[in-house]
């Protein structure tokens, strides 16, 4: 076994063969011509915990004593109606993208409405049940020790996203993020979003917008991408001139439902899988690291 973390018990693939050559060529090829594109809620962090739904950037804020009851609760309604929807594999994107723009504008439109202060957020994280994903410690390190630039695309909330990663004490140099920023005024205080909108089924353009980034990463044409749903496949497209991509999917949730979808578009699959193990050992193999 080229990688014996592909026979855990929480692997799935479709076609063992291509990933054992896609791997083979990227090893190859070297690490410095590697980069990691990933997504965050749910793929670099934690599905659950001991059983208990670990939360998303937007719930750390939803959760927190920064929103009144009545926020909360319209909240969660927005939740309970489009989070479905969202994960329906029967819906084609183009049905589910005026939705997922929907969802996103109310629910930031409700926490401006907050006043939320930008000196709250950090013990905001710092009181959360957030949690990366098991392994994290040496997924982050060891990008930053080979100088492997690690790209995350989120649609969740960027200051927030940093501040779980900063907390984590892994918030390295090669990290770019990608994802809704809050913008303050000059009391500090919340009045707004900056630039587009970024949600779940429009990472592609997130990503066609940064081509300038990607311009600077030309030589690293070997991409591992990292996702928990269908819409993270696009995180990769503007990427210029790519020879390999790897793509591993954690499948965390209505995993009968959707686990053919899976299959059909991600190269790895890893069912309730919580850790970081099997990403790790794929970065192991293409650095050369025993």
């Amino acid at each position: 076994m080229l990688i014996p973390e592909l026979a855990n018990i929480s692997v799935c693939m479709k076609d063992p063969e291509r990933v054992r050559d896609t791997i083979v060529s990227m090893q190859k090829a070297g690490s410095n011509t590697l980069q990691v594109i990933s997504d965050f809620d749910m793929t670099l962090t934690r599905f659950a915990y001991n059983g208990k739904r670990c939360p998303t950037c937007h719930n750390i804020l939803d959760n927190s004593l920064l929103i009144d009851d009545e926020c909360k609760k319209e909240l969660k309604d927005l939740l309970n109606t489009y989070y479905p929807i969202e994960i329906d594999t029967s819906r084609p994107v183009e049905e589910k993208l005026p939705l997922m723009v929907e969802w996103w504008t109310r629910a930031h439109e409700l926490l401006i409405e907050q006043r939320i202060r930008k000196d709250d957020l950090a013990k905001v994280v710092g009181q959360s049940e957030a949690k990366l994903r098991e392994g994290y410690e040496f997924f982050f390190d060891h990008l930053h020790e080979h100088s492997i630039p690690l790209l995350i695309f989120s649609a969740g909330i960027g200051d927030i996203l940093e501040e779980v990663v900063r907390q984590a004490g892994v918030f390295h140099s090669n990290v770019n993020v990608f994802s809704n920023y809050m913008d303050f005024d000059e009391l500090g205080v919340l009045h707004g979003f900056k630039g587009e909108l970024i949600h779940i089924y429009n990472k592609r353009e997130g990503a066609m917008l940064n081509t300038g980034h990607f311009r600077e990463l030309r030589a690293r044409p070997n991409v591992l991408l990292l996702g928990d749903s269908l819409g993270d496949l696009s995180m990769a497209d503007g990427v210029q001139d790519m020879e390999n991509i790897l793509k591993i999917g954690f499948l965390n949730d209505k995993v009968e439902d959707r686990r053919q979808h899976y299959l059909d578009s991600y190269d790895i699959v890893l069912v309730k899988d919580e850790t970081l193990d099997v990403p790790n050992a794929v970065i192991r193999y293409l650095t050369g690291t025993k």
